[in-house]
């Protein structure tokens, strides 16, 4: 292992969603190291009872198997394990998939910026070795790649990519603080947890790796959820901008947006009715219409990107975890593998 955890008291756990990845999970915890205190195989009602499979087969006194009575998705069986590590008073909390895809001997990379307190979460971001791109299938990559482009613009995470990347780790303290109840359960929840992470004003960090592909099967097709995930990226573009520019502070951005909105689109729909209006009796439109229709677009399309320059420009850049207060017990629930409630994350 190249990198090391300075000598901290921090615990770190490890959450594993498992479901129809039998033949992988066993080989993925013996490969996960000793600085991981605890780790949870949350069995997401899966189809061959890898949650048996585990406790029979697997001697780790680390690992801890909590149950779905339903299938609730990949979110859900995380926000379990988060749920299960906030409890047991973890400082990290690491998110592995147990298909084998992700290597555990990079976790120290993971938590090491959390642990330094210079990020409050991190995630794997497989496109920093431009030589190791060609490995990944070529559906998968483009549509990597446009599933970024659309997460900058809804999350206002300018500086990451690679969103659907599952291998991330978070601060306790922030995970705590996640409305977990509110987060997405199947596969827009990586790009769901980013939003949720952007209201918190948290710090997010591309970690480089390296994804092996081998037998393993993946459930998510781009292009069945394309338009799905569009829909939910203009939502939480829209909350996004709400809550950043108009409900928790209010900055000249804010009044280049308005300002910016109003007069593009007076512009534009002052200018497409005249427009019809001079096909329909054949009259040539007059110089002063035409710029009456083409100055608002303008002046309004450089207010408009002004606001977008400020908003790259306003990416979180202090870590947050810090400063939030630590009651895991005061939170909501979920159920575990007695049926008893257990501590979850606040709603909104």
């Amino acid at each position: 292992m190249n990198s090391s955890i300075p000598n901290k008291p921090s615990s770190i756990a490890v959450v594993i969603p498992s479901y129809k990845v039998r033949a992988h999970i066993l080989a993925v915890i013996a490969r996960i190291g000793p600085e991981v205190e605890r780790i949870y195989v949350v069995d997401d009602c899966c189809p061959d009872n890898s949650g048996d499979f585990v406790e029979t087969n697997c001697n780790d006194p680390r690992v801890r198997v909590v149950r779905h009575t339903v299938n609730k998705g990949v979110g859900g069986a995380v926000m379990t394990g988060y749920a299960e590590a906030i409890v047991d008073g973890a400082d990290v909390i690491v998110k592995v998939d147990g298909d084998g895809q992700m290597d555990p001997g990079l976790l120290p990379k993971f938590v090491l910026p959390i642990i330094e307190g210079w990020a409050d979460y991190t995630k794997g971001n497989r496109f920093y070795d431009l030589t190791h791109i060609t490995r990944m299938p070529a559906m998968r990559l483009i549509g990597n790649a446009g599933l970024s482009i659309m997460t900058k613009i809804s999350t206002g995470y300018w500086t990451i990519f690679d969103p659907t990347n599952g291998y991330t780790a978070i601060n306790a303290r922030a995970a705590a603080h996640l409305p977990f109840e509110r987060i997405s359960q199947r596969y827009f929840f990586e790009t769901d947890m980013l939003f949720r992470l952007n209201t918190l004003r948290a710090v997010v960090v591309d970690i480089p790796m390296d994804a092996v592909y081998g037998d393993e099967k993946s459930n998510l097709k781009i292009t069945n959820v394309l338009f799905e995930f569009m829909g939910k990226h203009a939502k939480n573009f829209t909350k996004r901008i709400f809550y950043n520019y108009f409900l928790r502070d209010m900055t000249a951005a804010t009044f280049e947006l308005i300002a910016g909105l109003i007069l593009f689109l007076f512009g534009t729909c002052f200018g497409i009715v005249h427009w019809i209006s001079a096909l329909a009796t054949a009259t040539p439109t007059p110089l002063g219409t035409i710029m009456l229709s083409a100055l608002p677009v303008l002046i309004g399309l450089q207010l408009l990107l002004g606001f977008l320059n400020f908003d790259v420009a306003n990416v979180p850049s202090r870590p947050i975890s810090k400063f939030l207060p630590f009651e895991p017990l005061a939170v909501g629930s979920t159920e575990s593998k007695t049926g008893e409630k257990r501590p979850l994350g606040p709603v909104e």
